[in-house]
């Protein structure tokens, strides 16, 4: 009777787009051991990014509630993964919560990359342990390296990816003609965001030039202000319903022809999706957090004097607002005619 296959876990709880950011990991892992079981464990809000990923043995959804514990809808997934026996597991984020499951969870070896803080104790809950990259690098190569403790190389390229719904595909149109620009307008993050008025006027230097842009934005109460805020300005932008599902924005996303956001999840979606991309950047890094491939291109602001801990702006002069409208517009023309071709 043959050996049944290697068990292998990853874990993320982090962001929505920082999970994204650990695909190229995950490819790594896959292409190092090609007949494995590969599982993922996520935050249940963030498991549709990775269920159609054709190479992923299993996405398990974990209910959360940021801040508290819900034993009574953890525990059962918990019981449910330590049944699998995992001979490994490999936690991404390394937070506290990463932790505790990597521990609960009981994988034989169980791999996280070494890191200060948390919870007196969070170093025992791994077998092993990777010391970060000294150097500057980009955060997807950062989460490839963790895997260099098994002795996994660098996958075949460290673009990227995702793929939607199958089903949904056929089924559901986006609403928006083809050849729209997609513009994220808002972030999660005050710093992060591109000035209300640099909004309205690339809208209107892109409608005089015969493009077609829509804007989107999300749920929460400050990205609705700001979308307001721009919709006062040019009354007549088009902008993209509330997305009913994650499965369904991806969809949407995927028709697209442009994409152009700040820093944000959806960013790092439509990249994953194959969409061309303009990123816009200001207190973090492009170098560090911009998609990588030769359809995204990433305008950085200018020099930030913010502390990097603040979640709001206090320069007069926030660094994302250098980045020009007209910039911005210059970039989005060549990547149309890239399209074109």
């Amino acid at each position: 009777m043959s050996a049944r296959p290697e068990k292998i876990l990853a874990l993320q709880f982090k962001y929505f787009g920082d999970a994204v950011l650990m695909t190229p990991a995950l490819r790594a892992l896959r292409e190092k051991f090609p007949e494995a079981e590969l599982h993922l464990l996520v935050p249940a809000e963030i498991a549709p990014l990775f269920q159609h990923l054709p190479w992923l043995t299993c996405v398990w959804p974990m209910p959360r509630r940021r801040g508290s514990a819900n034993p009574g809808k953890t525990w059962p997934v918990i019981r449910a993964l330590r049944r699998e026996r995992f001979d490994r597991s490999v936690d991404f984020a390394g937070n506290d919560r990463g932790a505790i499951l990597s521990r609960l969870i009981g994988a034989r070896q169980r791999l996280a990359r070494a890191a200060g803080g948390g919870f007196f104790g969070r170093k025992f809950c791994y077998t092993e342990s990777v010391a970060p990259e000294k150097n500057p690098q980009h955060e997807s190569r950062l989460l490839v390296h963790i895997l260099s403790a098994w002795r996994v190389p660098p996958p075949s390229s460290l673009e990227l990816e995702l793929r939607t719904d199958p089903a949904l595909e056929k089924s559901v149109a986006a609403p928006f003609p083809q050849g729209t620009v997609l513009c994220h307008v808002t972030t999660s993050n005050d710093k992060k965001q591109w000035p209300v008025g640099h909004w309205a006027n690339l809208y209107q230097l892109a409608r005089a030039a015969g493009l077609n842009l829509m804007l989107s934005t999300g749920r929460g109460a400050r990205e609705q202000r700001v979308l307001a805020e721009i919709k006062k300005i040019v009354p007549d932008a088009p902008v993209l319903p509330p997305d009913p599902n994650l499965a369904t924005f991806l969809v949407w996303l995927k028709q697209s022809a442009v994409f152009i956001s700040g820093d944000t999840g959806p960013l790092h979606y439509a990249a994953a999706l194959g969409v061309r991309t303009i990123g816009l950047f200001g207190s973090s890094s492009a170098e560090q957090w911009a998609p990588i491939g030769g359809k995204h291109v990433a305008l950085q602001g200018s020099a930030c004097v913010c502390d990097g801990n603040l979640e709001t702006c206090r320069s007069a002069s926030p660094c994302i607002a250098a980045i020009s409208p007209e910039a911005v517009l210059e970039c989005l023309q060549d990547s149309l005619a890239k399209v074109a071709r």
